[in-house]
């Protein structure tokens, strides 16, 4: 039978198994695509159905979630733990607050995330979970209820040594800190059993800022890789939150031109470039006043908002999708190929859809999967347990220097897996194969189980 029939029908069980999670099914595609040939070369994981147990979660746990808002009216949501693989280490992976997750959307995270963290070295299996409670637009004491109520079920199935859960979108220093606390209170024990916290309880330096950072990071190691640099090149970020501004940050740190940024309103582009005292705008905007991109272009009016467009018609050398899931489509896809884009390094979850992932990859660009480019901020989770278990906190210097060493590692081991005989670099094989042959190894020792 050939890769493709073999795919096919691997992918139709898969649906078969799993209807209505199309998030899922994509990010799954994604992965066997690449591992099916490989797994033909090496038979052993074949006999052990490796793929088939990689592709079927740990658990999933679902729970009721009560609390009472500002006016006392008691509200229900779902919150959900994808505990997908802990072959290599503990689950570990974000916590995400928004009204759009659903099982699907947790379930195809925790699948990227195994990889994701597999890629980093570190002894991580991979999670993720969250409640279709969406923060914005609740006040402080509200979303301390939620989260309180949250962590009380949620509390039952994770530690230190099973499950060590992060933030995501919609769950941030605040969030974290009042499960932590919460935790802390029903188990009468402080142990790292979220990361993502506070410096004064047990946080890491530059958690904040690592996935921002460890995306530009991974693209200037792909480009050095081809003897060219990032410096002066014109570069298109979308997103305006965590991960954008910090990527911003890092770019321009490195000489390059950052010309756009984004969120659900629009885009801005600014042809001069954004620059550090923009960026610190930026920051105010979405952290202190909670506003909306359009109001960069009332300060610099050089600028230009375009309404309820993402940037990628905007022509640039390098793309930076920082903002959510299946933000690029394959029209888009094209036009920045089209008008000269020759990297694109993922900042976001699965920011590409399969179309767009297809066009990246026939015209033979850098293109830097999320589950590689993205991993650096789990590379400091990782760094922030080992603190936590070791009773010390490592400096900013010597936590940047880890996380440029990781992501280093991370590129070594795309190009190992992904090298083709031309001399080409397919990161997305890379990745996918890289990730898997860690996990893979580990689950074959373990026998059935």
């Amino acid at each position: 039978m050939s890769t493709s029939a073999q795919l096919e029908e691997f992918m139709n069980g898969l649906i078969r198994r799993n209807p209505g999670e199309p998030e899922f099914h994509q990010a799954v595609h994604e992965v066997a695509q690449h591992i099916i040939p490989y797994v033909e070369k090496n038979p052993k994981y074949e006999s052990a159905q490796i793929l088939q147990r990689l592709t079927e979660p740990d658990r999933i746990i679902s729970f009721r979630v009560c609390w009472e808002d500002d006016h006392g009216n008691v509200r229900t949501q779902r919150g959900y733990r994808v505990q997908h693989n802990n072959a290599i280490g503990p689950y570990k992976g974000g916590i995400r607050f928004h009204d759009n997750v659903t099982q699907s959307i947790l379930k195809f995270l925790a699948f990227e995330q195994t990889f994701k963290n597999s890629l980093t070295g570190l002894p991580m299996g991979g999670g993720k979970g969250g409640s279709d409670f969406n923060p914005k637009g609740k006040s402080d004491r509200e979303i301390m209820r939620f989260c309180q109520a949250f962590m009380t079920e949620l509390s039952r199935h994770i530690g230190p040594f099973t499950d060590v859960p992060a933030g995501d979108i919609g769950v941030g220093a605040r969030e974290i800190s009042y499960m932590f606390g919460q935790y802390k209170r029903i188990r009468n024990e402080f142990t790292g059993v979220l990361t993502g916290k506070g410096l004064a309880f047990g946080g890491s330096e530059i958690r904040v800022e690592a996935t921002g950072y460890g995306v530009v990071y991974f693209m200037e190691d792909m480009l050095a890789h081809k003897g060219l640099k990032l410096e002066g090149r014109a570069c298109s970020v979308s997103g305006s939150g965590n991960v954008a501004q910090y990527a911003v940050e890092k770019i321009i740190a490195l000489g390059g031109r950052v010309i756009t940024m984004s969120d659900s309103s629009g885009t801005i582009h600014d042809k001069d470039g954004i620059t550090m005292e923009k960026l610190a705008h930026v920051k105010e905007l979405k952290e202190v006043k909670r506003a909306r991109i359009s109001e960069y272009v009332n300060k610099y009016p050089q600028a230009e908002f375009i309404e309820d467009k993402r940037p990628w018609h905007i022509p640039c050398e390098l793309a930076f999708p920082c903002a959510t899931q299946n933000e690029i489509n394959a029209q888009e896809a094209e036009l920045l190929v089209k008008n000269g884009c020759i990297g694109v390094s993922e900042g976001a979850n699965m920011p590409s859809e399969k179309g767009a992932i297809d066009v990246f990859q026939n015209a033979r660009i850098l293109f830097a999967p999320s589950k590689a480019a993205n991993a650096g901020g789990v590379a400091v989770s990782g760094l922030e347990m080992t603190q936590n278990s070791m009773r010390l906190s490592w400096s900013r210097e010597e936590l940047n220097q880890r996380l440029r060493a990781i992501m280093a590692d991370i590129h070594a081991r795309c190009v190992k897996y992904g090298a083709e005989d031309d001399g080409h670099i397919d990161y997305l094989k890379g990745a996918n194969v890289g990730g898997f042959v860690k996990v893979a190894d580990a689950m074959l020792a373990y026998g059935v189980i």
